[in-house]
């Protein structure tokens, strides 16, 4: 794996510019979500990717008419 450092300055209210090579590097592209990791003196930034799932469409129309049908039964008390 090739490592790539950069020195950057924190900017007004905590504003941290990542430069392109950084952005590039790692595939963030501007209005992308990031995950920020604090812990032990360290500091880690990484691209917040979704989860993709393959999920049978069956079982999701399942799990809604039952959770309808819980919130059915629990508005006749």
């Amino acid at each position: 794996m090739n490592s790539l450092r950069i020195i950057t300055k924190v900017r007004k209210k905590g504003v941290l510019i990542l430069p392109k090579r950084v952005r590039e590097a790692v595939g963030i592209r501007e209005g992308d979500e990031v995950l920020i990791e604090v812990g032990e003196g360290l500091l880690v930034i990484r691209p917040l990717r979704p989860k993709i799932v393959d999920v049978d469409p069956s079982l999701i129309e399942e799990l809604l008419r039952e959770e309808y049908r819980l919130e059915a039964g629990s508005t006749r008390r």
